[in-house]
């Protein structure tokens, strides 16, 4: 149910889109679409018609759906890498930064199409070479980095192979996207996902990692049983 404080927003944010550029008012619908439905199933006459212009002035900004796809795919992947650093900044321990990623991992993925990759990977292949270089490189250190941070803080298990650890954990991230494993008509992207990494949190700690586990997940449930009340 919409409330005036929502209300609110909805206003500011189509007051702040209206005043953005043309290009970047074609890239931000663009990429809300995508997010929704897919690349494949968003035309660029869909995009206009979301936009109130014509395909036309479309194409006087991005020559086709290609580059446009590109914009799109560039502004995301310097949006994640912003938000896993400020994720890293805002930690107190790896454990913790497993728990704010993840926050802000479900909040992206609860309006996000699984199809998207796929789309990506089979239409457009210079975005999906951008993003599997992202994942390949960035997030494979990020996820490398946060290990041997949560060593050092006695909250991971020292005996674990880093190098084989992380690389499963880069390629389970990929696993919530398999639609013939996990059909959207029986489980949500975020649902999933949030089930992928706990279980992997889970297998990597120590008993003090656990320990603190069970003390991020209390007080996030309590958080989330509070919110529940108010509706």
């Amino acid at each position: 149910m919409e409330t005036l404080a929502t209300t609110k927003v909805s206003i500011v944010l189509r007051q702040i889109f209206e005043k953005m550029e043309v290009k970047d008012r074609i890239q931000v619908k663009a990429e809300e679409l995508y997010m929704r439905y897919g690349i494949r199933s968003v035309s660029m006459d869909d995009i206009a018609a979301q936009l109130g212009m014509s395909k036309k002035t479309i194409y006087q900004y991005f020559a086709d759906k290609d580059e446009l796809v590109d914009a799109v795919v560039d502004a995301e992947i310097t949006h994640m890498q912003a938000d896993c650093m400020e994720c890293f900044k805002k930690s107190e321990n790896a454990i913790d930064e497993i728990f704010i990623t993840l926050d802000s991992v479900i909040e992206q993925f609860s309006n996000m199409n699984p199809m998207l990759l796929h789309d990506m990977e089979k239409f457009h292949h210079n975005a999906f070479q951008k993003f599997s270089k992202h994942k390949n490189e960035f997030l494979l250190r990020i996820i490398r980095n946060n290990l041997e941070r949560g060593i050092t803080e006695g909250l991971f298990r020292p005996e674990m192979n880093v190098d084989i650890i992380s690389k499963f954990r880069l390629e389970s991230m990929m696993i919530p996207f398999n639609v013939n494993l996990y059909p959207t008509s029986r489980y949500t992207l975020a649902g999933v996902t949030k089930e992928i990494i706990e279980h992997y949190l889970y297998g990597i700690a120590t008993l003090k990692g656990h320990n603190l586990i069970i003390k991020y997940m209390t007080e996030r449930n309590k958080i989330s049983n509070n919110e529940k009340s108010r509706i």
